[in-house]
């Protein structure tokens, strides 16, 4: 089983804290002169980033050296694991959970768009005989699409948990690469990924990064963005709606997604994730406070 790590990342470089330009404000503690004097490292993204951490993490540094695969945690971006050379060098493009915690009680003012998923996602994995017993074919994917900020990342993961599946999140603008077949590459890796790893759940989020309509172009880039919408749609096509597999995609923009993406056997379920209304900004915000000792009024 592969290391519970939230990114994978490439060790570029480690040095001494102390070489690096560091500007101190006056009266700082002790614990900054501590971390001066250990090390510092130099990591390289899967999106080609280049991160400079001023504290390594949880792993000795004796223990990396420039070259190792490593796993990171996906805000600070510290390193919570050196990864064995052999690691699976897929996951290092996209993000991959094997037990999300993500509950539908962590989401507010949804019930009907979680009661739609649950019946386009959920229920065709966990309860495959009911579907085959009345002879309904499952969606392959749903799109859900509205605002940023309004839960369609929280809620896919939800769905991720509920049916126990991997959760394989990809970033559109991540599949926009600067060479040619690279991006392609990435959603083919992510599908095979998937059935190895199924029940699975693919989410796409901000698919209008690669996603958008097609058209006549002689700039290279556009031409890239397409050949890897292309791959999606080949995918989205080779695999059946009884494969334990589902695919969730997200975006702001549905106005600008390509029609062949929405036809019936892709993502042809849309589901709308609106701003929350009054009575759901409250049930938020009760969400929010569950934990906090506050005054009942």
């Amino acid at each position: 089983m592969s290391p519970p790590v939230a990114n994978v990342c490439l060790h570029f470089q480690l040095f001494d804290s102390e070489d690096a330009e560091e500007e101190e404000e006056d009266g700082a503690v002790g614990d900054i002169d501590a971390q001066r004097k250990g090390k510092c490292v130099v990591i390289k993204t899967s999106t080609r980033q280049t991160i400079f951490l001023p504290v390594i993490g949880l792993v000795d540094h004796t223990l990396l050296k420039p070259g190792d695969l490593v796993g990171v945690n996906k805000d600070s971006y510290l390193v919570l694991d050196k990864l064995p050379a052999e690691y699976d060098s897929r996951v290092r493009a996209m993000e991959v959970d094997e037990r999300p915690q993500e509950e539908y009680n962590d989401v507010g003012g949804l019930d009907k768009q979680i009661q739609e998923l649950i019946e386009a996602v959920v229920l065709p994995m966990t309860h495959k005989e009911r579907f085959e017993k009345i002879g309904i074919r499952p969606p392959k994917g749903v799109l859900m699409y509205g605002p940023p900020g309004t839960g369609k990342t929280l809620l896919a993961r939800a769905c991720a948990a509920q049916t126990k599946a991997t959760f394989l999140k990809l970033a559109g603008p991540q599949l926009v690469q600067m060479f040619i077949g690279d991006g392609a590459k990435m959603v083919r890796d992510a599908f095979e990924l998937a059935k190895e790893k199924a029940p699975a759940i693919i989410f796409i989020d901000e698919l209008d990064a690669i996603g958008t309509k097609r058209f006549d172009s002689e700039l290279s880039g556009d031409r890239e963005v397409q050949r890897t919408m292309l791959e999606l749609l080949n995918q989205l096509d080779g695999f059946s709606s009884d494969d334990r597999i589902k695919v969730i995609a997200a975006t702001n923009r549905p106005d600008v997604l390509d029609p062949a993406l929405l036809r019936s056997g892709r993502l042809d379920r849309k589901i709308e994730l609106p701003h929350p209304n009054e009575e759901a900004r409250e049930r938020i915000l009760q969400i929010h406070a569950r934990k906090m000792n506050v005054n009942k009024e």
